[in-house]
């Protein structure tokens, strides 16, 4: 008898090659690179952003909660919440429509010194070369330099009723700082003379940008100066002229403010008290912060409807040199 022994076939497993341990850094390498490219535009961008945080975002948050209480801006008196009254009570005040019927007549009254008048100084400062037109732009911003206050004793002094230079010149008597008329065309022309600088400053930037190419070649056309001004060079002036508009439209009051604390306080009979001027006198007048930051916010979101249309409309209109 033989035996007969039978031998298995060997099984084979396939085993999994060793992870290698230096792989996950090789990968993580790569990505931290990747991070590190792309972090220094908001590492530049988040002391601006903190900033904005800080000193706007918050605010108008707390603005925005304040409206709805009561306070008189005493740390020992409770704000107390009233909901809407706030609100309720500006629409019911006369003076809160009044100071928007001023407001859009001291806009008015300023678009001639931020645009017509910057649009001819730009203009005409183009044909001044060299050193010449260096101080020809300093002297032509050097109002916007003047601090308001120091500007508006000034001009208290040249608008004296009895010996001020102003009446001596056009050889009157008005009062002007205590008329309600001329109290209003003394603040928007001073306003006017300290923003003057700065809006030339900004078209002569406007016209630096225009390709000159545009021009000469109207000029072998035979296109006089004044049609390549009107046809050429205004309209690809035009993405400056809606920012100096939109500035006007929403900084007109702010820039007045010191003004009108400094030389008429508001008056005669609210005269020359604008929005800006109202929601302070509001909050630091009549000590009612609920009510002035009442009319901070309507004013604010009013005024950003007005931004936010007028920038679509200037997206739609302008010229752009492409």
């Amino acid at each position: 008898m033989t035996a007969s022994t039978t031998v298995a076939a060997p099984a084979f497993v396939e085993v999994p090659p060793p992870a290698q341990p230096g792989a996950p850094a090789a990968v993580a390498v790569p990505r931290l690179r990747r991070l590190a490219r792309a972090a220094p535009p908001y590492l530049f961008l988040a002391p601006g952003l903190a900033l904005l945080v800080v000193w706007v975002y918050r605010p108008l948050v707390e603005t925005a909660e304040l409206s709805f209480y009561s306070w008189n801006l005493l740390p020992t008196s409770p704000a107390e919440p009233v909901g809407f009254d706030n609100y309720v009570r500006l629409f019911v005040l006369p003076d809160f429509a009044a100071s928007i019927g001023r407001t859009l007549v001291l806009i008015l009254g300023l678009l001639p010194f931020t645009l017509v008048a910057p649009v001819v100084v730009g203009l005409l400062a183009r044909r001044v070369r060299g050193r010449a037109a260096t101080v020809y732009q300093a002297l032509v911003f050097a109002p916007m330099l003047v601090a308001p206050v120091a500007g508006a004793a000034v001009w208290q002094w040249m608008l004296d009723p009895r010996g001020g230079l102003v009446n001596q010149v056009l050889g009157t008597t008005t009062n002007w700082l205590q008329e309600p008329g001329p109290a209003q065309v003394a603040i928007i022309v001073i306003t006017g003379w300290h923003v003057l600088g700065f809006a030339t400053l900004v078209v002569a930037a406007g016209l630096t940008g225009i390709d000159g190419e545009y021009s000469a070649a109207a000029s072998l056309d035979g296109a006089t100066r004044w049609q390549t001004t009107r046809w050429i060079t205004v309209p690809l002036l035009s993405p400056t002229l809606s920012f100096l508009l939109l500035m006007t439209l929403l900084l007109a009051a702010q820039w007045s403010f010191p003004l009108v604390n400094t030389l008429t306080d508001g008056g005669p009979s609210n005269a020359t008290t604008n929005v800006y001027y109202l929601l302070w006198d509001y909050a630091f007048g009549s000590f009612d912060a609920g009510l002035g930051a009442a009319a901070g916010m309507i004013f604010f979101l009013g005024f950003g409807v007005v931004a936010l249309a007028l920038v679509r409309l200037t997206d739609r209109l302008s010229f752009h040199d492409s």
